[in-house]
This record gives structure tokens, sequence and C-alpha cells, in this order.
């Protein structure tokens, strides 16, 4: 079973009062407020319907990048040998979408792949993968792979990790979607994937970080209407959460940013995180592009490239009618 919102995790401890240098309570207190136990609100609480599905976001660059005003050869290649994976990808029946997004302004790719199971998955970097992934890596290294699901059991997660991909496995902690898992219209949506990870050296900055995007959660089902997905995920043995959010367009994204709850909690989480990766797919604006720079995030922004949608679609993205 699932430990509660903010239970003490494995190799962590459960928040508590701390005595100061001067012996006294009250900024022991002040910096324990945000560690305050708050029940998780109904559209927070709701259990995901994910299922057994397991999402791969992860991002490839070329093993020798270009010049100024010239694209590498590794990097065409790469394109060709995702290409070529991706459609391996579409003919195997446990891929229930797969896409290859070309990055914007710099030379790589985010790639995402969502898996109808832990099994489907690990067929896939049996066959699909192993086929591949020779002559990719001779024109293309990985960076870092963001895989979310309600859980990875640790045979997924060594199937991914035997092919030297830098991956973390985050598993479900809490969230919500809205208009039943319908999935948004692709022409205007906004997908975001992100990693936080706490700052060493305060075993309660976990909590605190946990806390902080239940606040974010909490506040965006009805501050920002086109916020249609937020889900946290709890990455196995770190002090780090990813974070998976859907905006309906740009519009939507630039309120979060500029007047939502991206303006009014960052630098409470900044205080206990940073901000490792941030990839977005979708067609961000130059504007967002720009304002997401000055709140110092590590983005990757991505045009959508060649994709395939199983029919029905799927939990993890959304289903088609």
């Amino acid at each position: 079973m699932r430990p509660p919102p903010f239970a003490a995790l494995p190799g962590t401890r459960a928040p508590q009062l701390r005595v100061g240098s001067n012996g006294g309570y009250a900024g022991q207190l002040k910096e324990a407020m945000t560690q305050v136990q708050e029940p998780l609100p109904p559209h927070l609480a709701e259990p995901s319907r994910i299922g057994d599905e397991i999402s791969v976001t992860g991002k490839w660059v070329p093993a020798r990048p270009g010049g100024l005003f010239r694209k590498s050869e590794e990097s065409k290649e790469m394109l060709e040998e995702w290409e070529a994976i991706h459609a391996g990808a579409k003919a195997d029946a446990g891929v229930l979408s797969t896409e290859i997004n070309h990055a914007v302004g710099e030379e790589a790719v985010l790639v995402h792949h969502v898996f109808k199971s832990p099994g489907a998955l690990i067929t896939y970097f049996s066959t699909t993968g192993t086929q591949h992934m020779g002559a990719l890596t001779e024109v293309a290294r990985p960076e870092l792979h963001l895989v979310r699901g309600v859980q990875i059991p640790p045979d997924a997660r060594q199937a991914i990790s035997a092919k030297g991909v830098a991956a973390v496995f985050g598993e479900f902690l809490f969230g919500y979607v809205k208009d039943d898992y319908e999935l948004p219209d692709q022409e205007t949506a906004i997908m975001v994937t992100a990693k936080w990870t706490c700052h060493p050296g305060e075993p309660t900055h976990l909590d605190d970080l946990r806390y902080w995007w239940q606040r974010v959660g909490t506040d965006a089902f009805s501050m920002e209407e086109g916020l249609l997905r937020f889900e946290a995920y709890q990455v196995v043995d770190e002090d780090a959460l990813i974070i998976h959010e859907t905006f309906e367009d740009s519009d939507e994204l630039k309120f979060h940013l500029s007047k939502g709850t991206a303006e009014k909690y960052k630098k409470d989480i900044d205080k206990v995180a940073f901000p490792e990766a941030y990839f977005f797919r979708g067609p961000v604006s130059w504007t967002i592009r720009t304002y997401s720079k000055f709140l110092h995030l590590p983005a990757t922004y991505s045009s959508r490239g060649s994709h395939h949608t199983r029919p029905g679609g799927s939990m993890s993205d959304g289903t088609t009618a």
C-alpha cells in the first residue's frame, strides 16, 4: 500500500520540529510550517486511471554537434535512426503512442512512448530497442529520460537502464486529469514533463517539495482552467519528483508561468529543490520560451514530428473516441 502524503519514505524521516542553536522554537516553527500534513483535496485524491501503462519521455543529442549554421551529419543520421525506430514502434502492439519531436533551437530530439504494460516495455526494449541501439549510439547519445507509471517494477527499470540510458523512474503520488481523460487537441496542446531534485543536506526537503507541488495542484484545478492534466510522481531511490502537465494551448501555459501557480509557488519550491530538466512538447511560442528562461528552467522545446497513437489512445496521454 502506498504511504499517505508526507509519510516518511524509506531512507527519510518524518517531519519534526528541532531545537535551534538559540534554544528557541520560533525559527524552527517557521521552517516546519511548510511541512504541515494537509489532506489531499478530492480532485487530487482520486486514484489514477493510468493502470499498467508506462510513459517514457527522453532526449537524444548527436554524438558530434554541428556548427553555428550547419547541422552535423550525426544529427541527420540520428533523425534517420529515430524514424526507423518510430516505424518499429508503430508496428508493436504494446506501444500505445510514439512520437519523435524535433527540438527547437538545438540539435536534439525529444522522444515519447507510452507502453500498455511493463511486459510490453520489456518486449520493446529487447526487440526494437536492441535492433537499433548499436547504430543509434554510433551517431547519438541519450540524455535524461523521465519514466512515469503508477508502479514501475524492477525488471522494467532494468530493461531501460541496461541500454545505457540515463533514466529516472517516477511512481504516481497524486494528480488530476480533466475531461474524463480525453485526448486534448494535439494541434494546440502543450505537454510539459519535468524533474525537480531536492537540494542536498536536509532530509525534510522532500516533504517540503511534495507539499509545495500539492499546493500547485490544489490551486491550479480551479485557478487554471486550461491546465488539463497535473500529475506528481515520486522518483524511485531519489529525493526528487517528476511533474507532468498538459496545457490546452500556449495562452494557458503563458498564464501558468506569468500569473498562475508557477508564479505563485516557484520561489517556495526553489528554496528546497532545483529543476534538473524540463521537456516541452507542443507549439510553445517564442514569448513563452523567452519567459521560461527568466524562470531559469533548463528547458528543451520541440515541435511535433512523426507521431502515432493507437485507436482508443491511452490513459497516459488521453483517450480518443
